[in-house]
């Protein structure tokens, strides 16, 4: 990345877009340059929790819409998970039409400014990019993500976001169980069939692993609030510190409180460890417990009352997204030194390449091929080290990715004082504990047909709980499916 100034930036569309003939062939279309996106400088970026992505300027927007050879295939909308017509608001991008845009992406997708941030759409929707094919390289694709977030925050800041309308009330009663996305897609979709809809969230706060498991450098909780108080402004209740299976089963839902349907969509929230020597040691943390001391509870805020364990030298074990907020988050809470540890080389990582620039610009010490033995205790019992083996490549497993293999006598020590274990995350237990008859796979995730119903009548699911570990969109699109499912079912309990 360049990290040239966002002026600098703009004005460089700027000279392009008056320069561009009318009207515009595709082999012109091709030759416009892919708009980089304007970020904090990485010496600035590292000691704040501000976003780094800066988004693009108008100037930008249009340029980069300008690139779309609008095909009549539509190979992106087979790519995107709820099948936003993608074409159609890129045109309006390029018409300077931002209003119809919005509108475009609103039809199918209630979150595009949290989307248009996080989502992988170099794997989604810009994998089949024409443009990128035609390129040889998604990284050429046209910036569907970009274009996305552009309109969803001209909208925010223009004050023009508008709540769904809901249809006249039908007197049946869903509960929704979690705020994630998933269920923030159920609770809009069946609350504008005229449905009263209950959300019950855990923690204090609305938004699931939206508030708390993604940093506020990559998505502005104000953004996730938005959202909340749009849902909210649709007459969606919303009841937190509510835990499913001790504050009420689920059953109790259906048996006793008279609710119609439920949908569960309460994530993949429960931490792996490597089950080595030292993971019970003081200064071993999961990513989960870590990223949401930092973002649900604000550690990184002085005035904050929230413990964050003291670190001068960090090592975060694992390769994906998760480990990526992890490592960024310990330099921005003050860590000397931070060391990210996989025992894959880069190339097998399952980070998005961009948050992976991030991490490496910011300070992160990349050791590839490396994994952890054991974690080394001091007198006290705290972590004073980490015993760790190298690695070479063999075969691929199951995966796709070519199998590490260790290195016999290869140990060696790396002096640390923290270890975060960022490996991935399985369902709480709690619910399928508490809840006869509801069945889940041997991973624990919860077992549904093609309408996202579960074993039980009248409950539903998607997300992480039926998905495991996957992206918002992922998640949006499972939820969409059995919000249908839901007002299929009702509609049919009304005639």
């Amino acid at each position: 990345m360049s990290h040239l100034t966002p002026e600098k930036l703009s004005e460089e569309a700027r000279r392009e877009l008056a320069g561009l003939p009318n009207p515009l062939t595709p082999k012109r279309r091709l030759a416009i340059p892919a708009q980089e996106m304007p970020a904090q400088d990485p010496a600035v970026r590292r000691g704040n929790m501000q976003e780094v992505a800066l988004g693009y300027s108008e100037e930008q927007a249009k340029l980069e819409a300008e690139r779309c050879l609008q095909c009549p295939t539509k190979p992106c909308i087979k790519g995107c998970p709820v099948g936003i017509d993608i074409p159609a608001f890129i045109g309006k991008i390029a018409e300077g039409d931002y209003q119809a845009a919005i509108g475009v992406i609103r039809e199918s997708s209630l979150l595009p400014a949290v989307c248009g941030r996080v989502c992988p759409q170099e794997s989604q929707c810009q994998a089949p990019c024409t443009v990128g094919k035609a390129l040889k390289s998604v990284d050429k694709a046209v910036s569907i993500g970009r274009l996305e977030r552009y309109v969803a925050d001209w909208e925010r800041e223009n004050g023009l976001i508008q709540s769904p309308s809901v249809k006249p009330a039908t007197g049946k009663k869903v509960g929704i169980i979690g705020s994630g996305p998933a269920s923030i897609t159920v609770a809009a979709d069946v609350r504008r069939e005229g449905h009263d809809v209950t959300v019950f969230e855990a923690f204090h706060r609305p938004g699931g692993v939206l508030l708390y498991g993604i940093p506020e450098f990559r998505l502005p909780k104000a953004i996730v609030d938005q959202e909340i108080s749009s849902l909210k402004a649709m007459g969606v209740e919303i009841k937190t510190d509510f835990v499913i299976g001790r504050t009420r089963r689920l059953t109790d839902l259906l048996e006793k409180d008279g609710y119609d349907a439920l949908f569960i969509g309460t994530g993949a929230g429960l931490p792996k460890f490597m089950n080595i020597d030292g993971e019970n040691l003081v200064g071993v943390f999961s990513a989960n417990e870590y990223l949401t001391r930092a973002n649900l509870m604000k550690g990184y805020d002085d005035r904050a009352a929230t413990p964050i364990f003291p670190s001068k030298k960090v090592a975060v074990l694992g390769g994906g997204n998760v480990a990526m907020d992890a490592a960024r988050s310990a330099i921005r809470l003050g860590a000397e030194e931070v060391h990210l540890i996989y025992r894959r080389t880069e190339a097998e990582m399952p980070a998005r390449v961009e948050e992976v620039a991030h991490a490496k610009e910011e300070g992160v010490i990349f050791h590839t091929l490396r994994n952890p033995k054991r974690i080394l205790a001091d007198e006290r019992g705290w972590v004073c080290g980490m015993e760790v083996l190298k690695y070479e490549l063999g075969e691929p497993d199951s995966s796709g990715r070519r199998r590490p293999i260790e290195i016999k006598g290869s140990e060696f020590e790396m002096d640390v004082d923290t270890v975060i274990v960022a490996i991935g995350n399985e369902s709480n237990p709690l619910i399928r504990q508490t809840t006869p008859g509801l069945e889940t796979s041997k991973w624990g995730t919860l077992i549904v047909d093609d309408t996202g119903k579960t074993s039980l009548d009248r409950v539903f699911a998607g997300g992480d709980i039926v998905l495991g570990a996957a992206t918002v969109i992922l998640a949006m699109g499972e939820g969409r499916r059995a919000a249908g499912a839901i007002n299929k079912l009702l509609a049919e309990r009304t005639a």
